[in-house]
């Protein structure tokens, strides 16, 4: 075991932690005949490497005045700009309030709304000019707003300087000087255009190679092709327009990777290297192997953990919602079997078990009824109804101790799991769930947003 260098001292302050961030090889992935490394941006404090460029336009705002004592801060971001600005913006004493697009991970949310910052929702089915799209909202708040300052990384020029003075810099230093190609995503451009002007200038035979969801615009442009922006379900990269700090023109090569195959290298980052990243992660890595197993002779290449995984496990690392998203390696069958995760992974009581255990798992499941089971059979279903009748008619002492089997409904009417689409609706009618078997074996619940899931995925 080689010996780790010297610790530092303690820092000061968690702003004295940003950047320095570690470097790890990847082995035992096919890289072809190149060695792919891959910076922990993750590492940084906040969690991602958004941590830079929030330090860097909040000290340039704080640098020409337009940021005062008490001022506020208001950013247009899909989460992880808001939490590098929340991390440095709070620590020196400013409001930060943050315009976010409704599909962003819940664990981002919860964590911005933890550290005090004001998050507005947002829509993100719309794109630039109309009055509900994020970056056009957030301008508009912070005129409306005495003393506040919209920070607009997507054309503020302290973003790529973080990058073209911390970031490339510690990459080269940590390659020692030998490095072929970075690969990078674009949310704002800053990351693509810091380090292709610092590697224009320090190490010029380094290519900048960009990675990209598929529906995003930017891939295409670097093609000479103009599309229509589609949509993809990463976060944080990927974009319906060419940001102004976001200079194509150093990029050599482009991928186009679609949200399965991004799914599956984050998961493949953690299970071989054991690195919890973000969706944009698997982005990045993806297109690094792609570009890697192309090449016919050795080069070192570098990409980025652009974030920790963390925020990401009620999406990315959830089965559940990656089959909701149609991005499952599921068979179809056209019937009711399509709409069900299956029975295993069902959240359940017995009837033995207290209406505090049925409550608790209701709440950590996030569902409004629980299938009762009795020694692997179906014998009834409780719901939030059930749940507040029964504790209702209880003393405050017993009323959450009584056994479920007192409060579930028995009378059930099920659909076997080879049934139609259609025959959901009459229940649905009634405003009663689904429960769906197999023979007499209990398969799953189905309800109207599960419904609603389906067919949003085949249109």
């Amino acid at each position: 075991m080689t010996q780790a260098p010297p610790l530092g001292p303690p820092a000061r302050s968690a702003l004295d932690l940003i950047g320095r961030t570690p470097m790890l090889e990847l082995t035992g992935f096919d890289a072809g005949p190149c060695r792919l490394f891959v910076k922990l941006e993750s590492a940084n404090p906040g969690g991602s490497i958004k941590d830079r460029i929030a330090r860097s336009m909040i000290e340039a705002a704080e640098a020409d005045g337009s940021l005062g004592p008490g001022g506020t801060i208001v950013e247009a971001t899909a989460g992880n700009t808001g939490l590098g600005l929340a991390q440095v913006g709070v620590l020196k004493g400013y409001r930060i309030l943050l315009v976010v697009p409704d599909k962003m991970a819940r664990e981002k949310i919860q964590h911005l709304r933890a550290t005090g910052v004001d998050v507005r929702l947002t829509r993100s089915d719309v794109g630039k000019g109309h009055p509900e799209y994020y970056q056009d909202m957030a301008q508009r708040l912070a005129a409306e707003i005495p003393g506040a300052v919209y920070v607009n990384q997507f054309e503020n020029p302290a973003n790529p300087l973080a990058h073209e003075t911390t970031t490339g810099p510690e990459i080269l230093e940590q390659m020692e000087g030998d490095l072929d190609a970075v690969v990078v995503g674009v949310g704002s451009g800053g990351t693509l255009t810091g380090l292709g002007r610092c590697f224009a200038k320090a190490s010029p035979r380094t290519k900048m190679i960009l990675a990209d969801p598929v529906g995003s615009v930017l891939a295409p442009l670097v093609r000479g092709e103009k599309v229509e922006a589609g949509s993809w379900l990463v976060e944080g990269i990927g974009e319906d327009f060419v940001p102004k700090n976001c200079d194509l023109s150093l990029v050599a090569q482009a991928y186009e990777i679609p949200d399965r195959e991004s799914i599956e290298a984050a998961r493949l980052l953690l299970t071989k290297a054991g690195v919890l990243g973000g969706s944009s992660s698997g982005t990045l890595l993806a297109a690094a192997l792609r570009y890697c197993r192309e090449q016919t002779e050795p080069k070192r290449v570098v990409t980025l953990v652009c974030d920790t995984g963390s925020k990401y496990l009620s999406k990315v690392y959830n089965d559940a919602w990656l089959a909701d998203q149609g991005l499952a390696d599921r068979p179809l069958h056209g019937d009711l079997r399509d709409l069900i995760a299956g029975g295993a992974g069902a959240v359940t009581v017995g009837p033995g078990d207290t209406l505090l255990t049925a409550y608790n798992r209701m709440r950590q499941a996030d569902v409004s009824q629980l299938p009762v089971l009795d020694d692997g059979r179906l014998i009834g279903l409780i719901d939030e109804s059930d749940l507040l009748q029964a504790v209702e008619d209880g003393t405050a002492a017993s009323r959450f101790a009584r056994p479920a089997s007192t409060a579930m409904t028995a009378r059930l009417n099920t659909l076997q799991a080879r049934e139609p689409l259609e025959a959901l609706l009459p229940l649905f009618a009634r405003d009663q769930v689904a429960i769906v078997m197999d023979g007499r074996e209990f398969l799953g619940l189905i309800t109207r947003i599960d419904l609603i899931n389906y067919l949003r995925r085949r249109t």
